[in-house]
């Protein structure tokens, strides 16, 4: 069994397996949802912005840029 870490120790590109979503607005954790960013799915970290700035994930083929605040609650098991 893989453990799980914080997306944001995933260097960029690296991936992970989404393990937990904690403490998330449920608007946004819906938003996610429905782009396919939910428990089990395979992410890929592509860049972190400068200055703290938002990451870069590819997820399903697109990207999607997300904030530190709620990548911070992001657990994923490293593929």
């Amino acid at each position: 069994m893989n453990q799980s870490t914080p997306l944001l120790s995933l260097q960029p590109g690296a991936t992970g397996s989404i393990y937990a979503i904690h403490d998330m607005n449920p608007i946004l954790r819906r938003r996610l949802y429905d782009l396919g960013v939910h428990e089990g799915s395979v992410v890929s970290m592509k860049q972190r912005g400068p200055f703290g700035g938002p990451v870069t994930l590819e997820c399903n083929g697109q990207l999607l840029g997300i904030r530190v605040k709620e990548a911070r609650g992001i657990e994923v098991s490293v593929c």
